[in-house]
């Protein structure tokens, strides 16, 4: 059964970094299908902030974190990272990592992802 792992939520200051990770274990992030990083701050809808198409690596980036956030992977780790720099306190959310092994392609809503992981806390105070 595929499980997905978030780590690396964590309080910070305005204007710094956070590396978070996503783990999946019986399932091979070499493949094909879609991880994604979603989150969703108190009071709010979940919201995308990156897919990623792990068969030809082709990212999306939402507007707000675009330019401060990248998306990397370690296919012998079975991990995608989301490295968060320039932090502000409007990306005070609970980070959730998404897969869908489907290859219809990325969605960037919540809806078509089967595999979710239990979230990671981050917290950017001014």
């Amino acid at each position: 059964q595929v499980q997905l792992a978030e780590s690396g939520g964590d309080s910070v200051q305005a204007g710094g970094s956070l590396r978070l990770s996503c783990a999946a274990s019986s399932y091979n992030t070499g493949n094909q299908g879609c991880m994604a990083w979603f989150r969703q701050a108190p009071g709010k809808e979940r919201e995308v902030v990156s897919t990623f198409w792990l068969s030809t690596s082709w990212t999306y980036y939402a507007d707000s974190v675009k330019g401060r956030f990248a998306v990397s992977r370690d296919n012998v780790k079975n991990t995608l990272y989301l490295q968060m720099n320039s932090l502000k306190p409007e990306d005070t959310a609970t980070y959730y990592c998404a897969l869908d092994p489907t290859v219809g392609g990325c969605s960037r809503v919540p809806g078509p992802y089967p595999y979710w992981g239990q979230g990671t806390q981050v917290t950017v105070s001014s």
